[in-house]
């Protein structure tokens, strides 16, 4: 059995309305979901970056490119593009911006992304604004792991978190993936809540490191937004140099 199979054989968990595929027999790797599974909606347009915003209506320094490159002997902390119409976005040319945040708000989702680090970067991906799936250059760590490191769900201001089940991490330079499923809090009529967010697994890679996390409440850096029904994503650009590229969302509606 492969590196999957640390984390034991796991059921198909449904909740919130969610199917879960099985870890053992629905295993795939190779192209993302969104070229074969029907529902997928992407929220980068290929020419600009329409439908984002920096956090706070700020200034910000994203931007398209056709292509990203990292550079291992002469410039390792920092990735080099070109600010033109493209598929794929970067923080900056200095690799340090304003958070960008999506103009929809979604409620439970699938999430597909890719991205690439410099060496030593820092970045993350907040579901709802709100839970920050870490991003984190891990690239041949062999120690414990922490919320810090690649993959994590990254702690709140009273602590907590998940580390990652495993370092699937790849070198600075290359392209990585993530792949989330993803069940937003919900709240009675009352507007209590009545059930916390939960990220039902993450996939880094090919490798499923997260599995079923409770997250009772946001995590450090988050949004200054209330928990909600339905919120924005956000990714982080204030720590250093990242890029993304095929960033694609299935709402819990269009899986169902």
């Amino acid at each position: 059995m492969g590196r999957t199979a640390m984390l034991g054989v796991l059921a198909v968990t449904v909740l919130a309305g969610q199917k879960l595929p099985d870890v053992y027999h629905d295993e795939i790797r190779g192209d993302g979901p969104y070229l074969i599974e029907p529902g997928w909606q992407p929220l980068l347009n290929g020419r600009d970056v329409s439908g984002w915003h920096g956090l706070g209506n700020a200034a910000h320094e994203w931007f398209t490119s056709r292509g990203v490159i990292w550079k291992r002997v002469w410039n390792p902390k920092f990735l080099v593009a070109k600010p033109e119409p493209g598929d794929r976005i970067v923080n900056g040319n200095q690799g340090k911006t304003a958070n960008l945040v999506t103009d929809a708000r979604y409620g439970s989702f699938e999430l597909y992304l890719e991205f690439m680090v410099a060496k030593g970067s820092n970045a993350g991906v907040y579901l709802h604004g709100l839970y920050e799936v870490q991003i984190f250059d891990s690239f041949g760590y062999a120690g414990p792991l922490t919320v810090g490191d690649c993959g994590g769900i990254y702690e709140s201001e009273k602590g907590g978190g998940s580390p990652p089940a495993l370092n699937a991490s790849r070198a600075p330079g290359e392209w990585q993936s993530f792949r989330i499923w993803f069940s937003a809090p919900r709240f009675d009529s009352s507007g209590k809540k009545i059930a916390n967010a939960r990220i039902l697994r993450v996939i880094l890679n090919g490798d499923v490191i997260q599995q079923n996390v409770d997250v009772p409440e946001p995590t450090v850096s988050h949004m200054k937004i209330p928990e909600a029904a339905t919120n924005p994503i956000m990714l982080q650009g204030d720590h250093g140099p990242v890029a993304f590229r095929n960033i694609y969302i299935k709402e819990e509606s269009a899986s169902r």
